[in-house]
């Protein structure tokens, strides 16, 4: 790495940088060395040619050759994206089809080699979301003595849109995923190039929540990715039936097809030519949440459970787990109050033939108990039961360590008491005047900051010593994770990898008092693993 003479911005920023070059595959790209922090950054590296005009809808391409230094030192514009979840922040500038770019932290100093790397997806349900959100910063993790990577994909109609005529046109005679192909070609691009920023291609761990937790699932089982990892991250989520799991090309292609027809649009060349505005106002007015991944037979061939069934995905290291009260229980309730008697009613209606299991493994003699059982279900249906099937399956088929986490934490105040929590993460203006409900849990996305290290630089909460702590913990496992595929180490309390045949198996509960426990409800991912199969 060269670090060129001068000071950059320092009045404009408040911070001390010194531009600092470096060479990749494609040439040379400068970006800002932190002479407080130590860690050199380079933001808005091209991994992929503009997936615009004649691109759209098309796997990603190499990015071309440069002469001279490409400047890297501002994000790159964010996926092109309704604002769906209002409570995303975003450090870059605008929204563009030309989104195919990363970003690098790296703590490398004068000849030094061989640094474990962590390449961070994204969540928002492949509809929303943006690498450069500063709860995905990698500064922190930087610091450690880890090389961070985190990079755009296509979303919502422009990266999961599947259509005959895009099939036709392609090599592998299939479309759709063009979102979880930049991800594929990201990844590829870090094991080629990461050396040149200190890292080592053989210790490349994948990490991400949400829908980024589901792409890490899917870039384990793929054949294009599963050979470039050596660990894999997944908080909340994993592709496997209810959790936005493949559906096939025929459907995929359908879906796309009777899409297009209803908006009147005959052929492949009049969708090409229309401006991005008129094809993002086409989606939003809608009303789609997105489109389906797609078994194409090229990065997806079979389901996620086909795969780890057979132990064709990576063998590798994973850490996985979700958090206590990954949904608001009125999402099952449907707005009813909670009471026995609406609880049993949702219940007999939601699970006719197994009413009577259900209603057993989920408490509801009072109120309490079934704002408990409620969320527990809504989350369970949302989003735990796959995490837990994805863990599952590959401690039955794998010799790699399997680790499972609770995230348990409540969430401390609001700073502006006029906001309230959003779904995403962040917050959103109150609808309402009336006080928020009591927590019960920790919700979706919260978890984030404290795996990330990043709770300074959100300014929403109220942060106090016992969230630091919980953070330094939760960061401390991830980042020793990353480094040996073990997330214990000193200071910590012990974290015991799942057993093989473990029916209860321990796992670790980070909270105020982060300890391992036996992880007690699993019976109820047992059933819905047999709820979901004759369903």
């Amino acid at each position: 790495m060269l670090v060129t003479a001068g000071l950059v911005n320092a009045q404009e920023t408040g911070n001390y940088y010194l531009p600092v070059q470096t060479k990749i595959s494609n040439g040379i790209i400068e970006g800002n060395y932190d002479v407080d922090s130590r860690i050199a950054k380079y933001f808005g590296i091209p991994f992929a040619k503009p997936p615009i005009d004649d691109l759209r809808w098309k796997a990603p391409q190499a990015p071309e050759n440069w002469e001279g230094v490409k400047e890297t030192k501002k994000f790159g514009p964010r996926p092109v994206q309704a604002n769906v979840f209002g409570d995303m922040n975003s450090w870059s500038d605008g929204l563009s089809e030309d989104c195919l770019y990363l970003n690098v932290w790296t703590p490398t100093k004068r000849g030094e080699k061989g640094l474990p790397v962590l390449f961070y997806i994204y969540g928002g349900g492949f509809v929303a979301g943006d690498a450069s959100e500063p709860r995905y910063n990698g500064e922190s993790m930087a610091k450690e003595g880890v090389v961070v990577v985190t990079a755009n994909h296509r979303l919502n109609i422009f990266g999961f849109l599947s259509h005959p005529e895009l099939s036709a046109e392609s090599s592998y005679r299939a479309s759709g995923n063009y979102g979880l192909l930049d991800q594929a070609m990201a990844l590829q691009w870090v094991k080629d190039n990461i050396e040149a920023f200190g890292g080592d291609p053989e210790r490349i761990t994948i990490a991400g929540e949400s829908a980024g937790s589901i792409s890490v699932s899917y870039q384990m089982a793929s054949p294009l990715s599963r050979n470039l990892i050596a660990g894999a991250i997944g908080e909340s989520g994993a592709g496997i039936y209810p959790t936005l799991a493949p559906v096939s090309l025929e459907e995929a292609e359908k879906t796309g097809r009777e899409f297009l027809e209803g908006k009147g649009i005959k052929t492949l060349t009049e969708l090409r030519k229309m401006s991005t505005k008129d094809i993002f106002e086409m989606y939003t007015e809608s009303g789609r949440f997105g489109f389906p991944v797609v078994l194409d037979g090229h990065f997806l061939g079979k389901t996620l459970p086909e795969i780890f069934e057979s132990g064709e995905q990576a063998q590798v290291p994973l850490l996985v787990g979700w958090n206590s009260a990954e949904m608001n229980g009125m999402a099952f309730m449907q707005g009813k109050p909670y009471t026995k008697e609406n609880f049993v009613a949702k219940v007999k209606e939601t699970y006719p033939e197994d009413y009577e299991e259900v209603l057993k493994m989920y408490p509801h003699s009072n109120a309490e108990e079934v704002a408990q059982s409620a969320t527990d279900l809504a989350s369970d249906r949302f989003i735990v039961y796959s995490t837990w099937k994805w863990a599952d399956l590959h401690k039955k088929s794998s010799d790699k360590p399997v680790y499972r986490y609770l995230f348990s934490k409540l969430r401390p105040p609001l700073v502006d008491k006029s906001l309230t929590s959003g779904f995403a993460g962040g917050t959103v203006r109150a609808e309402s005047a009336e006080p928020a409900p009591k927590a019960i849990g920790a919700p979706h996305a919260m978890e984030i900051e404290y795996a990330m290290g990043n709770l300074h630089l959100i300014k929403d909460y109220e942060w106090t010593a016992e969230d630091y702590q919980v953070s330094k913990t939760m960061f401390g496992y991830f980042t020793n994770f990353v480094k040996t595929g073990n997330p214990n180490g000193d200071g910590l309390p012990d974290w015991p990898k799942v057993g093989k045949e473990e029916k209860n198996p321990s796992i670790i509960n980070i909270d105020v008092k982060t300890e391992k426990e036996k992880a007690e409800k699993d019976q109820r991912y047992d059933f819905h693993d047999r709820f979901y199969k004759k369903n």
